[in-house]
């Protein structure tokens, strides 16, 4: 908590927002509620120490701040990260539901490292973005974030373990669709021709799995497609969920998406 005078908001709050949150207290003292609430943020302070700071700011002392925030009735609470306010709340909460709020609102412990790996995959650098996302999943296993990110990353390289990981995604509302996809890709990357139906459409339907393989996805919804008018049982529908988990991965406003989507929509 900050009771360091005289008191610097540029410095204690915009600028030490940059290193570690700030949960901004607005109060005053003859705000009966701001009593209440004070104490409870102090000692979850304490509980949490390192991983947000708090600073309390009475409105009266700093009429100014308080109206460059828009802080309309008291207590008023701001968390700043990166020197914006990202969240907030009014009035004199339950400790638990502050709790919680928290666990919601707060960046990560890891979140520069995450940000720098989806740096790298941006960058192409595919394999040192791994390398981080692996590192902090070590530290977390319940990131779901980061167990998402590494999971796409490893798909094609490593499908096996993909799916491992996708696993504790399963349950998770928004991660299922995500864990759906990666069990449909998955198998199609390690498709067993000898587990295919015999039929005219078989070896079409292996080229198009054998091109979602080398990430051509281009011509693998060609094939997928192809398959798709002619034969939509094939493969327990196999064509059409292909397709699917492929707009899914690349995301609908991608250029390979939009291409293909009227076609697909066509074709049955």
């Amino acid at each position: 908590m900050h009771t360091a005078q005289p008191f610097d908001f540029q410095c204690d709050v915009l600028e030490e927002s940059h290193d570690i949150p700030v949960l901004v207290d607005f109060w005053a003292e003859w705000c009966a509620p701001c009593r209440l609430l004070g104490p409870v943020l102090e000692r979850l302070a304490l509980k949490y120490s390192g991983r947000w700071k708090l600073v309390k700011i009475n409105t009266e002392e700093q009429q100014e701040l308080a109206l460059r925030y828009q802080v309309k009735s008291i207590p008023d609470v701001k968390l700043f990260v990166n020197g914006e306010v990202v969240d907030g709340f009014s009035g004199a909460l339950p400790e638990y539901q502050i709790e919680e709020w928290l666990k919601k609102v707060l960046p990560g412990r890891y979140e520069k490292e995450i940000l720098l790996a989806i740096e790298f995959v941006r960058q192409g650098k595919s394999a040192m973005a791994s390398t981080l996302l692996e590192g902090v999943l070590h530290q977390e296993p319940e990131n779901l974030r980061v167990r998402s990110l590494l999971v796409r990353l490893r798909l094609f390289l490593d499908p096996e373990e993909a799916l491992l990981l996708s696993t504790p995604l399963e349950g998770e509302p928004e991660y299922a669709e995500q864990a759906e996809t990666t069990r449909t890709l998955g198998r199609l990357i390690r498709l067993d021709r000898d587990k295919l139906a015999d039929d005219p459409l078989r070896e079409e339907y292996l080229a198009a799995a054998a091109s979602l393989k080398q990430e051509n996805f281009d011509k693998a919804l060609e094939g997928f497609i192809g398959v798709l008018r002619r034969n939509r049982a094939y493969d327990d529908d196999g064509s059409r969920k292909a397709c699917i988990a492929i707009f899914r991965f690349l995301g609908e406003e991608h250029d390979i998406t939009r291409k293909h989507r009227r076609a697909f929509d066509r074709a049955f």
